[in-house]
């Protein structure tokens, strides 16, 4: 239980931090939000670490307009939810004062977030342009500004945030880190957040407020975009949203018939088991790569917990051309054609897991981009840029650490056949 007084603010505090969650806690703040100490450009930083501060003379950045982008060609553009994770350090008082249950995970109305923001304001907290998609985009935009070919990537993401702070905030962030958000802000929207709460036994209790991130529109400008991509990379949770397979369906199909890869992230097991039958009525109708953890993988199967994972892979692959399923620690599993390899972990000493399969998804994807043409080495790829994401604080690969690995991987591919010898998956890989 906590120590402190039973007045006291239940939280660490923070000398610099400004009164801002109380500001953004209300309908119509005005105040532009931004992370404190945040830059003008992408950097080795993760987003995560950042302590959050309003800072009303910030300026947003320049709008996006849909002409604005009509001339590029997008290597991948993600489909998903928009959402702003705040996190902090709070005391079981601090909980108690709010009632809430430790250790929960709680849908949260406007006026709830608004109540626990303005609980946490005065206090160290950090903020982050969250999200699984989001974290998989910027990793891979990252990696892709090494030029290989003469060329770097294109990554581009879809949502909805609302044109509050908080939605100049998530669009903003994304453009430094070279991921340009699509989608115009919805007027009077408000933008999604999950706020986490850690106490000091590790416990952590999360309160989501979907905001206008409860509905993605399907709107022309959208489909002119998805048409000018080569892999659309679909986020499971959008299959928790009311009419949102809709959706979907309308824009894997409009990618499939402009020649696009379709790749879909299983993302939860309890969201799997909600939507199963949405699920794989995507997977059979459109699906071309499944990303998906041991768990997640089993849950798509109706497997058994104590089903291998790459049976699990095996059999996915008979309905999607490539599966990719992880398996923490213990290495990971590409399926093919009814087909599995295993891929070893790489080495690393594990500091946050938190990120990893984002990153593995990442590495996939960037290995196929950059003309990966066997399974041994797409998966040794993918492992490597989930290793460096677990060896550090923070969900997505540092700008550093991104070009290291990037000059790794084209120094490989020179010098050795590990991306080029064929195996089981080098036929399905190149008619993808």
């Amino acid at each position: 239980m906590s120590t402190g007084g039973k007045d006291a603010i239940a939280c660490r505090a923070s000398s610099s931090a400004s009164p801002s969650l109380r500001r953004i806690s209300e309908e119509g703040s005005g105040h532009q939000f931004r992370s404190a100490n945040e830059g003008d450009e992408d950097d080795d930083s993760d987003e995560e670490e950042h302590e959050g501060v309003i800072a009303h003379d910030v300026d947003m950045e320049e709008d996006i307009s849909p002409t604005s982008v009509l001339s590029h060609r997008w290597d991948v553009l993600g489909l998903g939810q928009a959402m702003v994770d705040f996190s902090g350090m709070v005391d079981e008082n601090f909980l108690d004062r709010l009632g809430l249950e430790k250790g929960t995970r709680k849908v949260v109305n406007h006026e709830e977030r608004g109540k626990i923001l303005r609980a946490m304001d005065g206090c160290s907290y950090k903020a982050a342009a969250g999200g699984s998609l989001s974290n998989s985009l910027v990793v891979l935009a990252r990696l892709g500004l090494q030029p290989i070919g003469g060329q770097s990537l294109k990554i581009a993401m879809a949502g909805s945030v609302g044109s509050d702070p908080l939605g100049g905030f998530y669009r903003s962030k994304l453009r430094r880190a070279n991921v340009r958000f699509l989608s115009t802000p919805v007027k009077d929207g408000t933008t999604g957040t999950v706020i986490v709460l850690t106490t000091p036994d590790a416990q952590r209790t999360m309160l989501a407020h979907q905001g206008t991130s409860s509905t993605i529109r399907y709107e022309p400008f959208l489909s002119r975009e998805i048409s000018k991509t080569n892999i659309l990379l679909v986020e499971g949770y959008l299959f928790e949203l009311p009419d949102t397979v809709k959706t979907i369906a309308k824009a894997c199909d409009n990618a499939r018939r402009s020649g696009a890869l379709v790749a879909i992230t299983a993302s939860d097991v309890s969201c799997i088991e909600r939507h199963y039958d949405d699920f794989w009525q995507i997977f059979a109708n459109f699906g071309d790569i499944v990303f998906a953890n041991s768990d997640e993988a089993r849950a798509l199967c109706q497997f058994k917990s104590n089903e291998c994972p790459i049976s699990a892979a095996r059999y996915l692959s008979h309905f999607v051309p490539l599966v990719s399923v992880t398996d923490g620690p213990r290495g990971s599993y590409i399926g093919v054609k009814g087909e599995a390899i295993f891929i070893p972990p790489s080495p690393c000493v594990p500091f946050d897991t938190c990120g990893a399969g984002d990153a593995y998804a990442s590495g996939i994807l960037y290995g196929m981009l950059r003309g990966v043409s066997n399974l041994k080495g797409l998966g040794t790829l993918a492992a490597k840029v989930a290793s460096v994401v677990v060896g550090q604080q923070g969900t997505r690969l540092r700008v550093q650490d991104a070009t290291g690995l990037a000059e790794s991987f084209e120094y490989q591919c020179k010098n050795s056949s590990i991306c080029w010898s064929a195996d089981i998956g080098s036929d399905q890989i190149s008619s993808l």
